[in-house]
């Protein structure tokens, strides 16, 4: 997974790589033949809408797919630890989901976009807690995609 292509972002969550090896995976992978899908997360700690649409439209132009995913913060990790003392903000329901229409919209129409959200174990889940309602999530981006014309027809 890509996660992002900020670098500082991807050493703050300990991505344990930079960005040139997951470009050589890339190239390796499609010099056999083998095809690419990346995973990006939205909302990380420091990063813009610029920094996540960069990310995208980085992986657009060497992916086959992507996976969409938010960030959570889940019970017993570094992460958790740096909520509960205030170091860190998540994005809205709303930013999530409008970053993810003009992600969306930097990809060219070529790329599968195999997931628009993910979700954690209610059990293990600190935040964002709206995260929580799969379903009423996918419909809002649902109403959002056409509302803002992200897609067109019968997609979702």
């Amino acid at each position: 997974g890509l996660q992002t292509i900020k670098e500082e972002t991807a050493n703050f969550i300990r991505r344990g790589y930079p960005l040139q090896e997951y470009d050589f995976a890339v190239k390796q992978l499609k010099e056999a033949g083998i095809k690419v899908i990346t995973h990006l997360i939205l909302g990380l700690p420091g990063e813009s809408k610029e920094d996540m649409i960069a990310s995208a439209e980085y992986a657009g132009k060497c992916s086959d797919g992507i996976k969409f995913h938010l960030l959570y913060v889940i019970k017993g990790t570094a992460l958790a630890d740096l909520y509960e003392e205030g170091k860190i903000s998540l994005i809205s329901q709303e930013e999530y989901i409008q970053t993810l229409c003009d992600c969306v919209r930097s990809i060219p129409e070529t790329v599968v976009i195999h997931r628009l959200t993910g979700d954690a174990d209610k059990s293990s889940l600190i935040a964002p807690l709206w995260s929580s309602d799969k379903l009423k999530v996918l419909r809002e981006i649902h109403n959002a995609f056409y509302d803002k014309n992200v897609i067109q027809g019968e997609y979702l």
